[in-house]
């Protein structure tokens, strides 16, 4: 079994930690998520897949140079100009010569969705697309998906206005393509598959939908990359078997961390050093960041090689990106985003 994994997007919101890094390349309890997002399809069957990118490619292609992530093989398609979602998977397609049923994912996607259930009705359904949907509370951030009872998709909604979403069933990021929907996508230029490539699928009642309520996280914003993390520390996401969490926390052998430290549902990263009485809730320290003696940091992410002086206060929700040096005796709070190009 063949996958797509479109990993190509900037990741805007989660700036500064992805000016020099991919948000597919930022770890998930010290495991970079594409890996856990590989693991988790190999589980299925996935023995290849190809990386639709765009965004710092580099960064994929130089940690991964034997083309192997997680025992799957896997394939570079780089994108010269950006092609949308659908002009992706297009691309993508093409250039590794996919040719028969194969699965869509987006890579910022964390879930233990039952994808071995969702190939199954695809066939059953004789769809050519079959979307992967998700229940959430409030769906006007998404793509929103009614279907019939079958199943088949009755139309597909992208983002509705608060309080009129025809149900609360979102696109999950997760898909199954038969080649020949391929043909539906033009063959140049970006196209959107939210936009254009689901409702033509609609309208022709090709595309269909299953609904799974299990493990789902969209990681795109610092929020939520925050929450991604701290599900595994809480022991609600099973989609990688990470190892090491003690105590609600989680710290890599070649961290320094000072034993008056105290440390609840945060993640110390390799290199880390923590001083004397920090105190980390809910956090993320990125590889080589340093928290200086008496600081407080809540709800926050400290970038690779950051630095926090000594007596400063960080708390909901406070970025600092790499190399960045935060001065002693800082209060920060609120959406605070430190860190450039």
């Amino acid at each position: 079994m063949q996958s797509i994994i479109l990993v190509g997007g900037k990741g805007t919101r989660l700036r500064p930690l992805t000016y020099e890094t991919p948000k597919q390349m930022l770890p998930l309890v010290g495991v970079p998520m594409i890996e856990c997002v590989l693991e988790a399809l190999a589980r299925h069957g996935v023995t290849d897949a190809v990386l639709s990118l765009g965004y710092l490619p580099d960064r994929f292609t130089e940690a991964y140079p034997s083309n192997l992530i997680s025992g799957v093989r896997v394939t570079y398609a780089v994108e010269q100009e950006p092609l949308d979602t659908a002009g992706a998977i297009r691309f993508a397609s093409t250039f590794a010569g996919v040719g028969e049923t194969f699965l869509v994912v987006n890579g910022d996607v964390v879930t233990d969705l039952d994808v071995t259930r969702l190939l199954n009705f695809h066939r059953e359904s004789g769809a050519e697309v079959t979307i992967a949907l998700h229940p959430v509370e409030d769906p006007s951030h998404f793509g929103v998906v009614p279907t019939a009872e079958d199943g088949r998709v009755l139309e597909f909604v992208e983002k509705p206005p608060p309080g009129e979403a025809p149900t609360n069933l979102i696109n999950a990021g997760t898909y199954v393509f038969e080649p020949r929907a391929l043909d539906r996508i033009a063959p140049t230029g970006p196209v959107s598959i939210e936009r254009v490539t689901f409702p033509a699928l609609a309208a022709a009642n090709a595309l269909y939908a299953l609904s799974d309520d299990g493990y789902w996280l969209d990681t795109g914003t610092p929020q939520l990359y925050l929450q991604a993390n701290i599900d595994v520390l809480k022991g609600r996401n099973h989609q990688h078997n990470f190892q090491g969490v003690v105590d609600g926390s989680w710290r890599s052998p070649s961290a320094s961390i000072d034993a008056s430290a105290t440390l609840r549902h945060s993640v110390v990263d390799r290199e880390c050093v923590v001083g004397a009485d920090v105190i980390l809730e809910d956090s993320v320290l990125l590889p080589g960041a340093v928290v200086q003696s008496g600081c407080e940091i809540r709800s926050s992410i400290i970038g690779p090689e950051a630095a926090i002086g000594t007596s400063s206060i960080l708390g909901p929700t406070c970025v600092v990106g790499a190399k960045e040096h935060v001065a002693s005796d800082s209060r920060l709070s609120g959406d605070v985003r430190l860190g450039g190009v």
